[in-house]
């Protein structure tokens, strides 16, 4: 394999993090390389915080939280609001839902086809529906 096919480590979430419009820091790169490489999931700001600590990544909490929120604003998160005090980002983008393991604080997908809204009130004048979130609690 010659040196032009080797594959540059950070490639692919430097191509994201290009494409969302975000300059590709130190700290984002570690951090997007974490959360989009490898299969769909959930984390709060203090799980993530807390595997860059174990990967002796030298990152602050409040940077995490600023990225997370970042990475949600261009499109590569959803934010999923459990209750007041606490959130999740998930790494899967497309229409879904959720079940919320209110024992163990655990977030399941639910495929988007699964739930039928059967109605829903008109929204107010000038505003349009971007997406409907639903989190089904469920007691363990």
């Amino acid at each position: 394999m010659s040196k032009t096919d080797t594959p540059r480590p950070y490639k692919q979430v430097l191509d994201r993090l290009r494409g969302a419009g975000l300059r590709p820091t130190r700290q984002r790169l570690a951090l997007a390389k974490m959360l989009l490489e490898g299969p769909d999931r959930h984390v709060t700001a203090e799980i993530l915080h807390a595997e860059a600590q174990a990967a002796s990544i030298r990152v602050s909490l409040a940077t995490v939280y600023n990225t997370l929120h970042q990475f949600t604003a261009a499109g590569l998160l959803r934010e999923i609001v459990v209750d007041s005090q606490r959130s999740y980002f998930d790494t899967n983008t497309s229409d879904h839902h959720h079940f919320f393991f209110e024992g163990s604080n655990r977030l399941d997908d639910i495929p988007g086809d699964q739930v039928v809204v059967a109605s829903m009130p008109p929204p107010p004048a000038g505003a349009k529906v971007k997406r409907v979130d639903i989190v089904i609690r469920l007691e363990e």
